[in-house]
């Protein structure tokens, strides 16, 4: 697709021509802020149209800026990873009004930035719901995709976790419960610490502590995930 305004303006008019009102109706139905979204694009069409718009800091940045959900979903699967700045990861992320624009950004973008693990603990402790948020889905999606990091990096993860695991916030706690689960299935020596990091929260007074703790107990010491490791040690 062509650089410039004119390929921005398509890629509008095209998210534009497949606004639906019953879309949206459906995804605030999932909890997703529908409030500038257009409807009638799924994930799918929006990584199609990615590869056609091809990787672009500049068309990211524009697509971004047009305020539209679905155009700043798109942004995060084409922008340039190595481009991307802090101010920038800081910018887009305090504007977060939903948390599969939220993970999108985190699974497509940031976790490839050199800023991922800075920010993983940083967000972890801020209070904006989805700043929160960000910083365990990128604690997440750094145990599945990270391949490099030694298991002391994650390891180091729990303690925040721990800390954090009591925020009633639905996207807050099952954000934090992901990113206990993800960790646990990293490896063998990593689900021995996150069942441990488990163990430890059922003793919470904490309702919401004692949830995240249950719900990943019930996966980590799944027969499925126990052979896969096994497997995989």
């Amino acid at each position: 697709m062509s650089d410039g305004n004119a390929g921005i303006e398509a890629v509008m008019a095209e998210l534009r021509a497949r606004s639906d009102p019953t879309s949206r109706a459906g995804m605030a139905r999932f909890g997703i802020d529908v409030d500038t979204a257009l409807g009638g694009t799924s994930i799918p069409q929006l990584r199609a149209l990615a590869r056609r718009v091809g990787r672009s800091h500049a068309a990211a940045a524009a697509l971004w800026s047009t305020g539209v959900h679905e155009a700043r979903i798109l942004a995060t699967m084409v922008d340039e990873p190595a481009l991307v700045t802090e101010g920038q990861m800081e910018a887009w992320t305090r504007e977060f009004r939903s948390w599969d624009l939220c993970d999108q950004c985190c699974t497509n973008l940031f976790w490839r930035t050199p800023w991922a693990w800075p920010k993983a603990f940083e967000w972890a402790l801020r209070q904006e719901e989805f700043v929160k948020r960000a910083g365990f889905v990128l604690m997440a999606v750094l145990a599945v995709h990270d391949k490099e990091a030694a298991d002391a990096r994650f390891i180091e993860l729990l303690p925040v976790i721990e800390r954090e695991c009591e925020d009633p916030r639905n996207f807050v706690r099952k954000a934090v419960n992901w990113a206990l689960r993800q960790v646990g299935k990293r490896d063998l020596e990593m689900n021995r610490a996150a069942i441990g990091c488990a163990r430890r929260l059922t003793g919470r007074e904490s309702r919401t502590a004692r949830w995240v703790a249950a719900d990943a107990l019930r996966e980590l010491q799944s027969d499925a995930v126990q052979a896969r490791l096994r497997t995989r040690g």
